[in-house]
């Protein structure tokens, strides 16, 4: 499977310190990358708890993370039930917590998933394929004015009321059912793509976002993660969206028990945005628990 390449690897390992013996959760699966490092670093003993909403995702890390055996524990869940998941567990506090927020690659190049503006598909867009809500219901139900509020608060598009008007006089007519439906009746509104960016960008960032709570999910696995760390303990986050990058920032800066281990966030190089064009947009923030 084509997950993405881990984001900011060495610096994740740098901020998160993960020592023999210890116990880590990733948050944020995906494709294992981050775990496998986390475990190969705390060999012979480390234990890594890995958490994704989509199956597809635990089946791929489950594959590559089993010479690890029972040093590595993975859980269908979102990051936002980690009080819940560690309960289950049996487990009183960890050392170390990682997010790595967003979208893979393995999930915008599957047609089916309705990610991609690129790709031809359904407007599904649910990271969790069991959740209820998809694109499509938000885009035939919610009222002109929710869909805007939508588009500006988490796609930043300037132009979200018109577009918004768009799709609910679209939908009189006929049902937005598939992505390519949903990119020409945008370009109509913004006009064909000019630049770097494709005009259908914001919007299906922001739909991503609302479908999947992500920025709420943020905000409640943030705290779940503060409250399970030992002292001496960290937390790393790694966002790619503005809206998240802002929740992160706050969160650490305003929790009390928390000390900033990035004054500023930890950005890619010249030379791992060569390779891996997604690490552009990473920013990562890191802190410790102090008490």
């Amino acid at each position: 499977m084509n997950y993405h390449k881990s984001v900011l690897l060495e610096e994740v390992l740098r901020q998160l310190q993960p020592r023999p013996g210890g116990l880590y959760v990733d948050g944020t699966l995906g494709g294992g990358g981050h775990a496998e490092a986390i475990l190969r670093a705390t060999m012979p003993d480390g234990r890594v708890i890995g958490l994704d909403c989509d199956d597809e995702a635990i089946a791929a890390s489950r594959a590559r993370l089993s010479e690890f055996g029972a040093r590595a524990q993975l859980v269908k869940s979102n990051f936002n039930a980690l009080r819940n998941v560690l309960a289950e567990l049996q487990v009183a506090d960890v050392d170390g917590v990682l997010f790595d927020l967003g979208v893979s690659s393995r999930q915008l190049d599957e047609p089916t998933r309705g990610f991609s503006f690129q790709r031809d598909g359904p407007l599904d867009m649910r990271m969790n394929q069991n959740a209820s809500l998809t694109a499509r219901e938000v885009l035939a139900t919610e009222t002109q004015e929710e869909l805007a509020r939508v588009f500006f608060e988490h796609g930043e598009e300037r132009r979200s009321r018109a577009i918004a008007k768009r799709i609910v006089e679209q939908r009189d007519r006929e049902p937005l059912e598939t992505t390519a439906q949903l990119v020409r009746l945008i370009e109509r509104v913004l006009g064909p793509k000019r630049g770097p960016v494709h005009p259908a960008t914001r919007v299906f960032q922001a739909l991503r976002i609302h479908v999947n709570r992500e920025l709420e999910n943020v905000r409640e696995g943030l705290a779940a993660a503060v409250d399970a760390l030992k002292p001496g303990g960290r937390i790393v986050a790694i966002s790619f969206h503005s809206g998240e990058d802002r929740i992160v920032k706050w969160f650490l800066r305003e929790t009390p028990t928390l000390r900033i281990l990035t004054k500023k966030p930890l950005m890619a190089g010249d030379e791992e945005c060569q390779a891996n064009p997604r690490a552009r947009s990473a920013k990562l923030r890191a802190a410790e628990k102090i008490s």
